[in-house]
C-alpha cells in the first residue's frame, strides 16, 4: 500500500478506466474536421511534418514512425531544433501536424510562424480549442476534456494516450484512403519477424524436381521411396492429368502399416488435402499448418482452382528458417 491507501492493482485499474473514458469521448467527438484532416494529409505532395515538445514530442515521434511505415511519408522535427535551422526541413509541399496538450507551448511559436509565412497547411491537436495553436491551425482536432490519470493532475497521461490514439486513427484512415496492401507493408518492413511473416509462399516454396509427387497407381513401396528421398515426410498424389487429389503423410503410413506392400498410393492417401496459393503470405501458411496440425502444404496456382497441378510445396521448417514461430 502507498500513501493513498490503495493497492497498486486498484490504482492501475483507475488509471486505465480514466484513460478509456477519454478515448470513448475522443471517438464520440470526431466530426468533419477529422475527415478534412485526412483529406489534406492524403493529398500532400511532400511529407507530414510532425512536431511537439516534451511528452507530446515523444508521442509525435511514434505517430511519424507509424505514418511512414504505413505508406505516408512523415518526419518528426523537434520544435527547439527547428528554431535553430531545422525549419529548412519543412517545405511548401509538406503538411504540418503539431501536437500540444495546452496549445500554448512556447517552443512551437517558430514552427507555427514558419507555416503561416510559407503557406504550409497546419493541423493542430490540442485540448483547448481557443489556444494559440488551434487558432493558427487550418484544421484543429480537439482532444476531449478529461482529467489526467495522474492523481495530481500534472503528469501527461490521459492527454498523451488520447493524442497517440488520434495519431493511430489518422494513420489507419490513411491506410484505407491509399489502399495500402500487405505487399506494400512488406516492402517497408523487410527485417525481423514481421518482415518474415510478410514474405510470400512463392518466395520460399520448393518446386520442380524437389516436389514429392506420385500418381495414384504407384505401389506404396515406391511411394515410400519418394517420401524418404524428398525428406518432407509427405507425398502428393496426382491423377493422370497432374491434378492433386490427395496426400500421403507419416500418419497415413502408420495407420496403414499392415499390408503396405500390397497397396497403392490411391489406397493409402488422405483426400481433400490442405493447399495454399503462391501469393499467400508465409505467416498465413504457418498459421494454416499450426491450425490443422500438419507440417507441409502443397502450393497450387491461384488462378487454376482446386483441381490444379501442384507448383510447389512449403514446409513448416521453411517458415521456421525464415524466422517465424
Amino acid at each position: 500500500m502507498g500513501a493513498s491507501g490503495k493497492s497498486a492493482i486498484v490504482i492501475a485499474r483507475d488509471v486505465i478506466r480514466i484513460e478509456a473514458d477519454a478515448l470513448n469521448a475522443l471517438a464520440s467527438g470526431l466530426d468533419e474536421r477529422f475527415e478534412a484532416a485526412v483529406d489534406l494529409l492524403a493529398k500532400a505532395k511532400g511529407r507530414v511534418i510532425v512536431s511537439g515538445m516534451g511528452k507530446s514530442g515523444h508521442v509525435g515521434r511514434k505517430i511519424a514512425a507509424t505514418l511512414a511505415s504505413t505508406g505516408t511519408p512523415a518526419q518528426f522535427v523537434h520544435p527547439a531544433e527547428a528554431s535553430h535551422g531545422d525549419l529548412g526541413m519543412v517545405t511548401r509541399d509538406d503538411v504540418a501536424l503539431v501536437l500540444s496538450n495546452s496549445g500554448e507551448t512556447p517552443e512551437l511559436s517558430d514552427m507555427i510562424a514558419h507555416t503561416k509565412r510559407n503557406g504550409i497547411p497546419l493541423i493542430g491537436i490540442a485540448s483547448k480549442p481557443d489556444s494559440t495553436l488551434m487558432r493558427a491551425a487550418d484544421i484543429g482536432l480537439p482532444l476531449p476534456k478529461a482529467p489526467e490519470a495522474c492523481p495530481m493532475g500534472l503528469a501527461p497521461t490521459t492527454s498523451t494516450t488520447a493524442t497517440l490514439a488520434l495519431g493511430d486513427a489518422i494513420a489507419v484512415a490513411l491506410i484505407d484512403r491509399r489502399d495500402f496492401q500487405p505487399q506494400n507493408f512488406r516492402m517497408l518492413h523487410p527485417g525481423g519477424s514481421l518482415g518474415s511473416r510478410l514474405l510470400t509462399v512463392g518466395q520460399r516454396m520448393h518446386k520442380d524436381d524437389d516436389l514429392p509427387l506420385v500418381i495414384g497407381e504407384t505401389p506404396m513401396l515406391d511411394a515410400m521411396l519418394v517420401i524418404s528421398g524428398k525428406s518432407f515426410g509427405i507425398a502428393g498424389v496426382v491423377d493422370d492429368k497432374g491434378a492433386l487429389i490427395g496426400v500421403i503423410s507419416d500418419g497415413d503410413l502408420r495407420r496403414n502399416v499392415a499390408h503396405l506392400s500390397e497397396r497403392t498410393a490411391l489406397d493409402i492417401m488422405s483426400d481433400g488435402p490442405k493447399t495454399i496459393g503462391p501469393s499467400a503470405l508465409l505467416g498465413e501458411a504457418l498459421d494454416t499448418m499450426n491450425h490443422h496440425s500438419i507440417t507441409a502444404l502443397f502450393v497450387l496456382d491461384d488462378t487454376q482452382g482446386a483441381s490444379a497441378a501442384p507448383i510447389g510445396l512449403i514446409h513448416i521448417h521453411d517458415c521456421l528458417r525464415a524466422g517465424l514461430s
